[in-house]
């Protein structure tokens, strides 16, 4: 089924509903998207004269015509190859050749970076700014029919954020994303018709994501007018728009809780926050759940099974009178509906409850492979099962913990050390704000462990006073060796740290 089969049965039920907002403005209803998108379908089949399966590629901060973008590429039974705003011209250029996309849609703010990276892509033939009358035109003329589509058609052509040499390109099928999408109701939230979602977060990723559970539900897709970020901003419309769900990075959670404005947000406003990408420390969800209330789920995906593999439900967020409560806030909770979730010793043998092993995932949501790249396929994909490449436990309770990526696992004195247990620890005290911690070489153990510490603005923190917290929640020996006080930690442009830059400055 193609997926934008979605938007066709949402113009049918909530035609009149508002599809899209700018910023606090509606922009578009069901049945006038619906009528636009099928429009502008026809023009990329006739004028741009492309055929079923050609990829098209968007670069775009977030606006209204993402979504109208993405919908006739589908309509017309082409891919979307989706690339972060923040991405560099070099990187964009790889995106754009390794895909071979025919065109690629840009916002203004990024039609220069585009055009430079189009010179290293020749299978790319033009360039649409949403802005321009060439993209305008795309709403003249009659709508067509929707192309056929089979579950196993690509989709959606992620690439990853290539932390480590180059990106790979994860392919999502039809049924990939409509096994998301249903995955969503099953074990997140089933959203009202008439709700919204709040697109804070790169469209290019988990936000975009997103927008089927809500498309199909009859939410209107709300796009800041500034394009971005901005938490007084964010507050506004989640209090415009009713019964908003919104998917934020746990360091966008982190922003909002900490910003003045959080005392403006109304309490029947906000419905739910979706958070996921990166450790979320159980310090700052417990803060969240003070201020907001219970109001925030859990999701652990990646790329290659996109926004599901496990979830940590509400009703565990808010369970505080259970005896494990705070251990369930520092997991990544059940195995979602769809999946089968297994944790393994490098043979691919299952592990017993408690013992740390390789995360591996299996169902619907599991991408098809790399694009045009057989040897990373059959890495990642064995007998059906992805090798997440991430570390971590199951407990007897069925929770899965995250330790590490298992590439960022510390091994000193033959032990394992997992980096994220003593962030966690780190983070309780008042004057951190963000941390990170690495291996260093060392000649007798192999590795010792290094912490790097950002503090807060007009704070400081010594080592010995790290050192006590440490010694008093965790082992002796996981103690970092080592503080280096810097001030901001590198990420990539999805926000995750980059660990291989901080031991680069070791």
């Amino acid at each position: 089924m193609n997926i934008a089969h979605l938007l066709l049965g949402s113009s049918q039920e909530f035609r009149d509903l508002p599809a899209l907002a700018r910023g606090t403005s509606p922009y578009l209803s069901y049945r006038d998207l619906w009528r636009k998108v099928a429009v502008m379908s026809t023009h990329l089949r006739v004028r741009f004269g492309l055929q079923r399966g050609d990829r098209v590629a968007f670069a775009m901060t977030n606006c209204v015509e993402a979504i109208e973008v993405m919908y006739a590429i589908w309509h017309a039974g082409l891919a979307a190859v989706p690339m972060n705003a923040k991405l560099h011209a070099k990187e964009m250029a790889f995106i754009l050749e390794n895909s071979g996309a025919r065109l690629c849609f840009v916002t203004p703010d990024l039609a220069d970076t585009i055009a430079e990276a189009a010179k290293d892509a020749p299978e790319l033939r033009e360039i649409v700014d949403v802005t321009t009358r060439s993209y305008t035109f795309m709403e003249v003329g009659d709508p067509g029919p929707m192309a056929e589509a089979e579950p196993t058609d690509l989709a959606w052509l992620f690439y990853t954020s290539g932390t480590t040499g180059r990106p790979k390109g994860a392919m999502l099928t039809h049924r990939n994303l409509l096994a998301m999408t249903l995955n969503y109701y099953a074990d997140v939230d089933r959203p009202p018709p008439g709700g919204s979602i709040v697109h804070a977060a790169p469209i290019s990723h988990g936000s975009g994501l997103w927008n089927f559970p809500m498309l199909g539900r009859g939410s209107v897709q709300v796009f800041p007018e500034s394009g971005k970020y901005e938490v007084p901003e964010t507050v506004e419309l989640m209090n415009r728009w009713p019964e908003c769900s919104i998917f934020l990075a746990p360091t966008m959670v982190k922003r909002l809780i900490e910003h003045g404005s959080v005392s403006d947000l109304r309490p029947d406003a906000l419905r739910l926050i979706t958070y996921g990408g990166a450790p979320m420390y159980v310090s700052d969800l417990k803060r969240a759940l003070d201020l907001l209330g219970n109001k925030l789920a859990q999701l652990y995906g990646q790329g290659e099974s996109p926004m599901t593999i496990t979830h940590l439900s509400r009703d565990y967020h808010w369970d505080r009178a259970h005896p494990r409560w705070e251990q369930r806030l520092a997991s990544a909770g059940r195995a979602d509906s769809c999946m089968a979730v297994k944790v393994v010793d490098e043979e691919g043998r299952q592990v017993p409850t408690g013992e740390v092993g390789e995360i591996i995932c299996k169902g619907d949501t599991v991408m098809a492979g790399y694009w045009n790249n057989p040897e990373a396929t059959a890495k990642s994909l064995r007998d059906g099962w992805l090798w997440t490449g991430d570390v971590g436990a199951f407990d007897e309770e069925g929770l899965l913990t995250l330790k590490d990526r298992s590439k960022d696992m510390i091994i000193s004195g033959g032990s394992n050390i997992y980096p994220r247990e003593i962030e966690d620890v780190l983070n309780l005290h008042p004057a951190v704000a963000e941390c990170s911690v690495v291996g260093r070489p060392h000649p007798e153990w192999g590795e010792d462990v290094v912490a790097f510490v950002v503090t807060r603005p007009g704070t400081s923190v010594a080592p010995a006073d790290l050192d006590r917290l440490c010694l008093d929640n965790i082992a002796r020996f996981k103690r970092p060796k080592d503080y280096k006080f810097i001030d901001a930690l590198p990420k990539n442009n999805y926000g995750k740290i980059l660990k291989t830059e901080l031991r680069s400055k070791l």
